[in-house]
């Protein structure tokens, strides 16, 4: 015990590197106010300024993550690592581009042929209509062909939209792909900055929110991904079953808008339905597609089996918070709540964690070591 540092001299140092308020003096605090307030004011700048492309942001990190492997692999056989990293992006990056040009060219042929061919299709809706009950004597024929056309002028719309969002998705896309090149190649010496900006006081608790994040991150990235997948698939079988037009396109587009809340694989399987009642005179395809939709897609995959594989994947929350993070997220912050969702609830769980055990660097320790101090000294 004769090596130990006296208490006296220990206490007089921790009150050096551990002052409290009452020891600063007056241009001390100022200085700790104003550049608190300049921090905050750069930071509401700084996240005003990449609002926008938030999301593109977060896309690229994570994608840079699940493609870091084939870029190590690439990096092992050449040392080049702009040519590596270049290539990673490449096989992301061409199916991805080649599906979006023939989903678009799709979608442009159907609006031109709802255009041209505007009367006959309210024709035969207004014929299906007909049919139901209480409504063969209804004359439904002029508001039907206001549909059509109005239909068919969004449909117009949609496709011009789209072509004057190039310059906003342009800029998402160039902030993606920087910031997914970016983490892919330099994910050593980001974690190692991160890491060595933390005190080591914080070290049980950032070692916690780290251990969290990724693992609510990875099982709900995961089990998104999977399970939108298979709910395209489901699409894609029954309308090549059905034979409907456009089969691939749709169960693309089923894959896109599951992504966002409200919408879901529902608003392709229940159009597709109403097509096969109406244009195919097949009440029992459509009533088929509705079931299966229904009670496989939006019941069974969104409701049990995402956040069931999420929950084992993360192995951080149970299937309870899970669901609870992954509906809630996205219905309180939209698209990027399928991530921030679970990653809330991931870091309050890290939090309570921290705060029930018993770290390293509580004070609880100093004082006992003191106390042994100063027992050996009597």
């Amino acid at each position: 015990m004769a090596d130990l540092i006296p208490v006296a001299e220990r206490r007089h140092l921790e009150r050096r590197t551990n002052p409290t308020l009452a020891e600063l003096t007056l241009p001390e605090i100022r200085r700790m106010m104003v550049t608190t307030m300049l921090f905050v004011i750069v930071l509401v700048l700084f996240l005003w300024m990449v609002r926008t492309v938030i999301i593109a942001t977060i896309l690229g990190i994570i994608v840079a993550m699940y493609v870091r492997p084939i870029y190590t692999w690439l990096h092992g056989k050449m040392p080049n690592r702009v040519l590596c990293g270049t290539l990673t992006l490449l096989l992301l990056i061409g199916p991805v581009l080649a599906l979006t040009i023939y989903s678009y060219e799709e979608i442009a042929d159907v609006a031109t042929y709802v255009s041209a061919h505007r009367a006959e299709i309210a024709s035969k809706i207004d014929l299906s209509l007909r049919r139901l009950p209480f409504m063969q004597t209804v004359n439904s024929g002029e508001a039907v062909n206001n549909y059509v056309i109005a239909a068919s002028n969004y449909g117009t719309h949609l496709l011009s939209g789209i072509r004057s969002a190039i310059a906003s998705i342009t800029v998402a896309a160039t902030i993606f792909l920087f910031t997914a090149y970016y983490v892919m190649t330099d994910a050593e010496r980001i974690m190692a900055y991160v890491r060595d900006r933390i005190p080591p006081r914080y070290g049980e608790l950032s070692t916690a929110l780290e251990t969290n994040v990724r693992g609510v991150l990875y099982g709900a990235i995961y089990s998104t991904f999977l399970t939108q997948t298979v709910k395209s698939l489901v699409i894609l079988a029954m309308n090549l079953a059905f034979h409907v037009p456009l089969a691939g396109v749709l169960a693309i587009l089923s894959f896109i808008i599951g992504f966002f809340p409200i919408v879901g694989s529902w608003s392709v399987y229940v159009p597709v339905a109403g097509w096969l009642a109406v244009f195919q005179d097949a009440p029992g395809q459509a009533l088929a597609m509705v079931i299966i939709g229904f009670t496989v897609n939006t019941l069974y995959i969104s409701t049990f089996l995402r956040p069931k594989i999420a929950a084992e994947r993360s192995k951080v929350l149970n299937f309870y918070w899970m669901l609870v993070a992954l509906i809630t997220g996205v219905y309180t912050f939209g698209l990027v709540g399928i991530l921030l969702g679970p990653m809330l609830i991931g870091l309050l769980k890290a939090i309570l964690d921290t705060i029930t055990s018993q770290p390293s660097w509580h004070w609880g320790d100093v004082v006992s070591d003191a106390g042994s101090v100063d027992a050996s000294d009597d």
